[in-house]
């Protein structure tokens, strides 16, 4: 297929890029390489997919719209995958005006350029921030969200609601994808992997929210791209009038989906930190601190939609994808 990527210089689309390309699709990548983190480790993850015969880069901003419609008009491509987004929680709490411009506005880009050049499919990233101030453990699609504890998460709802709009208005089939604490090999170094590996290695103290009570659906890479394909691969249909059918936050008659991609079991942060510790052979110094503004305690996964409709479940116990990433983090330090 002929896929547009946007976000192949992030950490889950360079991925899910290097997947495409290496099942034989042609792909367009597009990445603004803006400095909201290290633009260096962006680029390092370009190079490992920019020699590549059947992709091609763009370097444009998805709010930039002339940009988005002329990718479109020249790629015609037959399926979407959106992952770029002004992405981190308590950054949104400092700059809301840029999640605004990208993930709304950039969205609407990428939504107007599905419909005037009817693509098969949109895959987009959502989040499972969404659940917000929801307490029901594991969170489920169909619970409701409408109490976001972020702009970042308001945003990420916001692209949902939009998308069922062109789904239904204009029959385009739409998945969203609720990630899970992605982690693994290339992650970005906002978020705590890569910065209790860092600090710990340092011997500098880590500062643990929450006083290390969080419990996160830690998922690895590899099971978020091999779910990111899989549902690629199932574009949803509209449901016919005739057939009972009873709507939730997650469902709808239109060509719309939305599922949960992340572990179905939560482990605790000082079990993740005691994994990375393990791995570096070294012990962190710890500064607890109490819960931040736009965080959540606890997230855990119901994946009984998109397991059902694609038989997909996390393979990858923490110990195993934290291991990996710190390989990778040694050999990344040396280059």
């Amino acid at each position: 297929m002929r896929v547009l990527v946007t976000g192949t210089a992030g950490f889950i689309g360079n991925h899910v890029a290097l997947k495409l390309l290496e099942r034989g699709d042609e792909l367009l990548g597009i990445d603004n390489l803006n400095d909201y983190y290290d633009v260096s480790l962006k680029q390092a993850r370009l190079e490992r997919i920019c020699q590549h015969p059947r992709f091609t880069e763009l370097r444009a901003s998805v709010e930039d719209r002339e940009s988005i419609e002329e990718a479109f008009a020249q790629f015609q491509p037959q399926c979407v995958v959106h992952l770029a987004a002004q992405a981190g929680v308590r950054y949104s709490v400092e700059n809301p005006h840029a999640y605004v411009q990208s993930n709304l506005v950039g969205f609407l880009h990428i939504l107007e350029g599905c419909r005037h050049h009817r693509v098969n499919h949109l895959v987009y990233a959502s989040s499972s921030s969404v659940y917000g101030g929801n307490t029901k453990l594991p969170f489920c699609e169909s619970d409701p969200v409408d109490h976001p504890l972020s702009l970042y998460a308001a945003t990420k709802r916001c692209n949902e609601l939009m998308a069922h709009t062109y789904s239904s208005l204009y029959q385009i089939p739409t998945s969203g994808l609720r990630f899970f604490t992605v982690y693994g090999p290339w992650g970005r170094p906002d978020m705590a992997l890569f910065l209790f590996a860092e600090k710990i290695s340092r011997g500098e103290p880590i500062d643990v929210f929450n006083h290390g009570h969080h419990k996160r659906s830690f998922t690895y890479i590899d099971d978020i791209v091999d779910g990111v394909v899989r549902v690629l691969d199932c574009p949803p249909v509209p449901i016919s009038a005739n057939e009972s059918f009873v709507p939730d936050p997650a469902n709808s008659r239109a060509p719309y989906a939305l599922f949960n991609l992340g572990s179905d079991h939560s482990v605790e942060l000082m079990q993740y930190i005691h994994a990375i510790e393990a791995e570096l052979g070294q012990k962190a110094i710890i500064n607890y601190l109490p819960l931040q503004p736009g965080d959540v305690p606890s997230t855990e996964a119901s994946i009984e939609r998109l397991e059902t409709l694609t038989d997909w479940r996390p393979k990858t116990q923490v110990h195993e994808g934290v291991a990996a990433f710190i390989r990778w983090y040694r050999e990344y330090q040396t280059r």
